[in-house]
């Protein structure tokens, strides 16, 4: 596809993974809205990048406020120039309300394509002009593991599903 800047898989796991072990990237995509609002609505390069970060638009449920960062990959579709990515990243740096590890560099792997973002025709979500899609190494992660660990413990003493196995 035609960018400014173009990544392919290859790059995801030398930029997101800074040890073999630590290898579970929460994906979070924004903006995610209805038709209805948006036609009265048009989101910027830089809310889009502010809301990737909040956890209403992660495809896995835990906060990542309560972790810390170790890698961000933004991945732009649609109307999005870099210069007005390279501000809108560093607005999120000069907050400080999202945190780095201290041990890796923070640094953000971007990618942009032109290509304008497709919507399922009839589907709920609004064709918007702009995207974006962040895959992150972050340790709040850790939340949904210990979730599932606990649910697995659960059904475990009630001996479920024990005898398919």
């Amino acid at each position: 596809f035609d960018g400014a800047l173009n990544v392919d898989l290859t790059e995801f796991q030398t930029n997101l993974v800074p040890y073999p072990r630590i290898h579970f990237p929460l994906v979070t995509y924004a903006p995610v809205i209805s038709r209805e609002k948006a036609y009265h609505e048009q989101m910027s390069v830089a809310e889009i990048t502010t809301a990737s970060f909040q956890p209403e638009n992660q495809l896995v449920k835990c906060d990542p406020r309560n972790g810390k960062y170790m890698a961000c990959c933004l991945l732009y579709r649609g109307d999005v120039v870099p210069k007005q990515v390279q501000s809108a990243i560093a607005t999120i740096k000069t907050k400080r309300n999202i945190q780095f590890v201290d041990w890796c560099p923070t640094g953000f792997k971007i990618g942009i394509n032109y290509q304008p973002p497709t919507v399922v025709p009839e589907g709920d979500l609004a064709k918007v002009s702009r995207a974006v899609c962040m895959l992150s190494n972050t340790t709040a992660i850790a939340e949904a593991w210990s979730r599932l660990d606990r649910k697995f413990d659960l059904m475990y003493q009630k001996r479920a599903f024990v005898h398919w196995y």
